[in-house]
């Protein structure tokens, strides 16, 4: 199997093949471009003229580095004159028919060291190298767009691929400058796996009438700390792209609760409101700049409020008490609330209206606090009510909670709030590719903080807000919904039960 790999082909002059013919050229690699349409390829390498042309205005290529890399882009004008290559990169059509013929037909002629890559986004490359009469030689090679931009590829092996190709692979993806990881042949990879959780379940929270997309995407963003909410994301990838992808990791693993797509997308899809590039999705685009709606006023502050905190969850508890103190709340210590106090509690993975429950407290005048990330100064904070919750007493916690500036999201009942449901979501997702073998838990986090952008990879998340948390708002929420959706994974029971980090390995 080759190793040294200095000459390739790429397979397809559509957006995915430019981005890996770009980064190989840059690389020193001596790339042949082939796509049945030649004008796609002509076309293909006049924008790499004018995107290195770019770059050597702007001092980050030598005019001689932009030539050389040019030169190394040569036009095919056949199959056949890929016959030389050590790898062929094909980056065509999700289609499987057409694949397995494509690697059906280069089997016949590239040498019998060759590796035969599919740059597939979700389609198994056991069943790509099912054509061949030398499975050994095909493995996975999943680039994301923009390809120069987003420096991650994942290296598949299928079922029959020869380890060996995948080490290749992943030189070769180091020499371009880009980190490997390394997954088995499953639905969805590591990344689109791991992404289940932001999507899937924001979905669901907003199914649920919990909060507008707008809030719910303000709470991932400036109280969670992502970069991008959920229904942001998908307006960026657009519904036609993420839709379809929802719907055959939920099918390939066979229905499984924790992938079950939401009817929001398929009616917005249905309606063409996919998303930025429609000019309208989840938000609307006049002129291509998202229109967000304006937050709520926030209501006059209540004069001589006094406020008790359930100590029903005490990490909830000690944090809250040092919120209000900092807001110089009127803080009233006793076991019981007073008759006139407002109701605060904390709970991990319930609703207020079970809290209220389970305590015996009043429901007209209780609210909820979600305490899992850092209540810092300015930071969003959110603010739960239950069907009973009055509006003077909802009216009364905004107040308090915004009173040192910071924006507060009022939302309806929802086990595990908002930014709960989701983190725990996309934490117990990643634990569950571990827990299957599919990817090393340090590949898992590299691939997500790289590929999805977020602000630790899944499983370092659930270590720095605390594994016994994370399992706790799961078990709650499984519990408040009877939704299987929220089974823990055993990776994350385990290692928690063991007092162990999420990212442990097990031993051999």
């Amino acid at each position: 199997m080759t190793t040294d790999i200095q000459t390739i082909a790429v397979v397809g002059a559509g957006a995915m093949g430019r981005g890996i013919a770009q980064i190989a050229a840059q690389a020193g690699v001596l790339v042949r471009l082939y796509d049945t349409s030649a004008d796609a390829v002509a076309a293909a390498r006049e924008s790499l003229r004018q995107l290195w042309d770019k770059l050597v205005q702007k001092g980050k290529l030598s005019p001689e580095q932009a030539e050389a890399a040019l030169a190394r882009i040569v036009p095919a004008a056949s199959l056949q004159d890929l016959a030389d290559t050590q790898l062929v990169i094909e980056a065509i059509v999700e289609r499987l028919d057409i694949k397995r013929d494509l690697f059906s037909q280069l089997e016949a002629i590239v040498s019998a060291d060759c590796i035969l890559a599919s740059n597939t986004s979700s389609l198994s490359i056991t069943a790509i190298a099912a054509a061949c009469k030398h499975p050994e030689r095909v493995a996975g090679f999943h680039f994301f767009n923009p390809v120069a931009l987003m420096k991650v590829v994942e290296v598949i092996d299928g079922l029959r691929s020869d380890p060996a190709a995948g080490d290749a692979l992943a030189a070769l993806a180091r020499r371009m400058g880009h980190t490997p990881v390394r997954a088995k042949d499953m639905p969805g990879f590591i990344v689109n796996h791991a992404g289940r959780g932001m999507n899937i379940e924001g979905l669901r929270v907003a199914q649920e009438n919990v909060a507008p997309f707008a809030q719910i995407d303000a709470i991932m963003r400036e109280q969670a700390g992502f970069r991008m909410g959920p229904f942001e994301l998908m307006d960026l990838t657009a519904l036609d792209v993420s839709h379809p992808v929802m719907e055959s990791i939920y099918r390939q693993f066979f229905d499984e609760p924790r992938f079950r797509p939401s009817p929001i997308t398929a009616v917005r899809l249905a309606g063409g409101l996919i998303g930025r590039k429609a000019g309208e999705g989840f938000y609307a685009y006049p002129d291509g700049q998202k229109q967000v709606p304006a937050e709520p006023p926030v209501p006059a502050a209540q004069a001589s409020l006094q406020v008790w905190i359930s100590a029903e969850h005490a990490e909830g508890h000690a944090r809250a008490r040092a919120l209000l103190q900092s807001l110089n709340a009127n803080i009233v210590e006793s076991a019981e609330p007073p008759a006139q106090a407002l109701i605060i509690v904390t709970p991990f993975g319930e609703d207020v209206s079970t809290s209220v429950y389970q305590q015996q407290l009043d429901a007209a005048r209780t609210v909820g606090l979600d305490t899992l990330h850092p209540l810092e100064s300015g930071k969003r904070r959110t603010l739960m009510l239950s069907p009973a919750t009055q509006a003077n007493w909802r009216d009364a916690a905004h107040a308090l909670l915004a009173s040192d500036g910071a924006p507060v999201s009022v939302i309806q009942d929802s086990p595990g709030f908002v930014a709960q449901r989701i983190v725990a979501a996309i934490v117990n997702v990643a634990a569950e590719i571990a827990q299957q073998g599919i990817a090393t838990p340090a590949d898992i986090d590299r691939a997500v903080t790289l590929g999805l952008g977020y602000p630790a990879g899944p499983l370092a998340m659930g270590d720095a807000l605390g594994g016994e948390r994370i399992l706790e708002i799961l078990r709650n929420l499984q519990r408040v919904t009877g939704d299987m959706r929220y089974r823990p994974s055993l990776w994350l029971q385990r290692r928690v039960q063991l007092g162990l980090s999420l990212l442990t390995e097990a031993t051999a």
